[in-house]
C-alpha cells in the first residue's frame, strides 16, 4: 500500500512551480526533505541541488530533473497582451485556453491564454491547427504601461495554473509530474538508503534545465564523477486510446520501468552491467517492473553516461499518461515500485561495481 508520505510529497512537488532555469521552489522542497538525513546539501553554480550521503566506494548518483515545461514572456504589446515563447516541448493544442501564472518580481499574476475565437474564423481557418505563435496571454491589463507596473517584462517565467488531484483506482493527476514524480522517487530512495546505513557514497541530485537540453545533468555528473548513476524520470505508456502496443507496450499500474534503450539508441543504451544489476534486483525482490525500448525522447541518463570517459548509467522511470500537458497522470504504486527498486539496488551495488 502507498503511504500518505509519498502522496503528500508528490502533491507538494507537483503544485510547486519551477520552469527550466527557475527551479528554486523545488530546491526548497528537496532541502527540507533531505537535510535531516544526509551529510551535506549544496547548490552548484548551475543550480543543481546535490545531497550527499558519505560512504565508501562505489559511488552512486541518483539524478532527477527538477524543471517543468512552461513559457516565458517575450514582450508586452501596446494593449497589455503578452506574447510568449514555449520553454520545453509543448504540443500547441494543449496550450490554448489554459490559465497560467506569471512569476513577477512583484508577486504572482494570473492570466489566460487566448487566441482568435472560432466564431470569427473563416472555414479554412477552423481546419488549421492553432499555433502557439497565434496565441497571447491576457492578464487583464488595460495597456503596456499597466502590465509593466505589475512587474511584467521580457524574461518573466510562466507556468500552468493546475492543482494536483487524486483520481479513481489509485491514480493521481497534476502538472509537472514530468519530472516531480522522479524527484519524489529520488527523495524517498535517499531517505531509505540513509536509514539503512549502506556504506556507499550516494549523491541525490536534483538537476536543472533537463527539458531544454539535459544541461544540469552534464555539469553535475562532470563534477561528481560517480562510479555508476541512475536517472529517474517518467516515460510514455501505451495503455490508452490512440496508442498501439507497437508504439509502447508499457502500462500504468504494472510497475516501474527499466530502460534498455531510448530514442532508438540515439539517447542511452543502458550499460549491460547496470541493466543486469537493476533487472536481477527487481526479480529477486519481486518488484513489479517493465522493460522499455523507446523510439523517441530521452533523459538525463543520456548526458550522464557520456560524461568524462563514460559513466555506467541506467534509467528507472514511472509510466505517465499525457506527458507534457497540465494533466499528467500516474499510478502511485508505480512510483513506490521505483523507490523500492533504487533502494534495493543500492544495497547490492558492490556485487556489480
Amino acid at each position: 500500500m502507498i503511504g500518505m508520505e509519498e502522496l503528500e510529497l508528490l502533491e507538494r512537488l507537483s503544485n510547486a512551480h519551477g520552469l527550466s532555469g527557475f527551479e528554486g521552489s523545488i530546491r526548497d522542497v528537496i532541502r527540507a526533505e533531505l537535510a535531516p538525513s544526509v551529510d551535506e546539501i549544496k547548490v552548484d553554480a548551475m543550480g543543481n541541488m546535490i545531497a550527499t550521503k558519505r560512504g565508501n566506494k562505489p559511488s552512486l548518483m541518483i539524478a532527477a530533473h527538477m524543471d517543468e515545461i512552461g513559457f516565458m514572456c517575450k514582450y508586452v504589446d501596446e494593449n497589455g497582451f503578452i506574447r510568449f515563447v514555449r520553454i520545453g516541448g509543448w504540443f500547441d493544442q494543449a496550450i490554448h485556453s489554459q490559465r497560467v501564472i506569471l512569476h513577477t518580481p512583484n508577486g504572482e499574476i494570473y492570466g489566460v491564454i487566448g487566441a482568435k475565437p472560432p466564431h470569427l474564423m473563416k472555414d479554412d481557418e477552423k481546419k488549421k491547427i492553432l499555433k502557439a505563435e497565434e496565441m497571447f496571454i491576457d492578464i487583464g491589463a488595460k495597456n503596456r504601461e499597466e502590465a509593466e507596473s505589475f512587474g511584467v517584462k521580457p524574461g518573466i517565467p510562466i507556468t500552468p495554473d493546475r492543482e494536483f488531484k487524486p483520481m479513481a483506482g489509485g491514480l493521481v493527476t497534476g502538472k509537472a509530474l514530468d519530472n516531480r514524480a522522479g524527484v519524489c522517487v529520488m527523495i524517498q530512495a535517499m531517505k531509505r538508503i540513509c536509514e539503512l546505513d549502506i556504506d556507499v557514497t550516494v549523491y541525490g541530485v536534483g538537476t536543472v534545465q533537463e527539458e531544454v537540453g539535459l544541461k544540469g545533468a552534464k555539469t553535475s555528473a562532470f563534477a561528481l564523477d560517480p562510479d555508476v548513476a541512475i536517472a529517474t524520470d517518467v516515460t510514455i505508456p501505451g495503455d490508452h486510446p490512440g496508442v498501439e502496443k507497437k508504439d509502447s507496450a508499457l502500462e500504468v499500474g504494472k510497475g516501474t520501468v527499466i530502460t534498455i534503450a531510448d530514442s532508438a539508441g540515439r539517447g542511452i543504451i543502458t550499460h549491460p552491467t547496470v541493466l543486469e544489476w537493476l533487472e536481477e534486483t527487481a526479480q529477486e525482490k519481486n518488484i513489479p517492473h517493465q522493460l522499455d525500448v523507446g523510439d523517441g525522447g530521452t533523459t538525463d541518463g543520456t548526458a550522464i553516461h557520456l560524461t568524462k570517459s563514460g559513466i555506467p548509467t541506467g534509467v528507472v522511470s514511472i509510466p505517465v499518461r499525457y506527458i507534457h500537458s497540465p494533466v499528467e497522470t500516474l499510478d502511485m504504486q508505480d512510483l513506490r515500485a521505483s523507490v523500492d527498486l533504487i533502494t534495493e539496488a543500492t544495497t547490492r551495488i558492490d556485487r556489480y561495481f
